[in-house]
Parts: C-alpha cells; structure tokens; sequence
C-alpha cells in the first residue's frame, strides 16, 4: 500500500458501479474482471459474480442494474470492513477495469 487512505464506502461504491458495467457488457472483459475479483476476495464471490451476469443480461426488468449495484456496494463494504487490507488493491482493480470499459472517460 502506498499510505494512502482510501474512503472504504466510496472505493465500495465505485467498485460496484464498474462491476454491474463490466457484468453486463463483453464476456471477456468480465471473465477477465471476475478472475482479478476472484483474487483480491476469494472463491466465494465467483457463483455471486456469475449470478450478476446472469441477471443483468437475461432479466427484463428495468432496475436490474441499480438493484444488483446496491446488492454490491453493500457486499463490498461489508467485505472491506473485514478485510481493510484488501482496499487498495479493489481501488486499483476498479480503476483498471473503469479504462477497459468501452465507453471509459
């Protein structure tokens, strides 16, 4: 870590809103992400990452995404209040899966 620190919530909530972007857009792009989540918290997240996926692209209704972006911030935060130490490395994860989003800016 480089001494800086990090709003945990915010981190969570940005987190959150790259992980619903990424969910439902390109397969690659979220195997990719899934396996960097995979490694910053572990193996339990993957079936809940695939049920993500799963849901903002089958399901039709029109508050998917905000309703899977809320399941995950509060997910997220839990899990970095637990595991602070995990912070960093989730900002950095979102930062770079933010410029590999087609439409990043």
């Amino acid at each position: 870590m480089n001494g800086v620190a990090r709003h945990q919530p915010r981190v969570a909530f940005d987190a959150a809103r790259v992980l619903v972007d990424v969910a439902g857009g390109d397969a690659g792009l979220f195997a990719w992400y899934a396996e960097q989540l995979v490694a910053v918290f572990g193996p339990s997240c993957r079936r809940d990452l695939s049920a993500t996926r799963k849901e903002l692209t089958t399901s039709p209704r029109a508050n998917t995404r905000d309703v899977e972006g809320g399941k995950w911030r509060a997910r997220i935060e839990d899990l970095l209040r637990t595991r602070p130490e995990v912070t960093e490395s989730l900002h950095q994860l979102t930062l770079s899966a933010r410029v590999r989003l087609p439409h990043a800016g």
